[in-house]
């Protein structure tokens, strides 16, 4: 039988139980990992120690966890903020690129690896802010407020990020709209 979060989390306020912890990593490490690429221009082994740091930060605050969002949340918002004070102090520059794309666009037929580099162009000239919040929604599946919680900004301004970059997306993209079935 598997534990919920708040059950694990439990555990490890009230007991300091680092089994219960060793299964909050493993649920959540592997898109954690991924997000993180994203947010470390694809660099693996930064990727990795972000990732690291991330979860040990969560297990030292895991005190402080209100649960007034799901955990996933609050742990990539721990993430953003480790990674934000490292673009701040320049160590590392954002990029969204994932390391599988070349792989995955070789096996697609040529019109879709065109289609996906012209999206991937059109989110590059999107701000940083807009392109993670269409990542976080649209890629990630968070909702709305738990893309504003992770982004700490106010909900209007992501839904604002989002309704903007989507219109700049479909101007940039119109021409590959004669092109999709229908």
């Amino acid at each position: 039988m598997s534990l919920s979060d708040q059950e694990l989390i439990a555990r490890v306020v009230s007991r300091r139980d680092q089994h219960a912890f060793a299964q909050l990593v493993l649920r959540y490490q592997s898109a954690l990992r991924i997000w993180a690429r994203r947010l470390c221009n694809g660099d693996t082994h930064l990727a990795d120690d972000l990732a690291q740091e991330t979860f040990m930060k969560a297990y030292a605050a895991l005190g402080a966890f209100r649960a007034e969002a799901k955990f996933s949340t609050w742990l990539y918002r721990i993430a953003f903020n480790i990674a934000a004070n490292r673009w701040r102090a320049k160590k590392i520059e954002w990029c969204e690129l994932d390391e599988n794309e070349e792989i995955e666009a070789e096996q697609c037929s040529v019109k879709q690896f065109h289609a996906q580099k012209d999206v991937e162009a059109a989110m590059q000239t999107l701000s940083a802010a807009q392109q993670l919040a269409i990542r976080l929604c649209y890629e990630d599946g968070f909702s709305h407020e738990e893309a504003a919680s992770i982004m700490g900004i106010p909900l209007g301004t992501v839904k604002t990020h989002i309704a903007r970059g989507k219109a700049k997306l479909q101007t940039l993209l119109a021409s590959w709209q004669d092109a999709l079935p229908q």
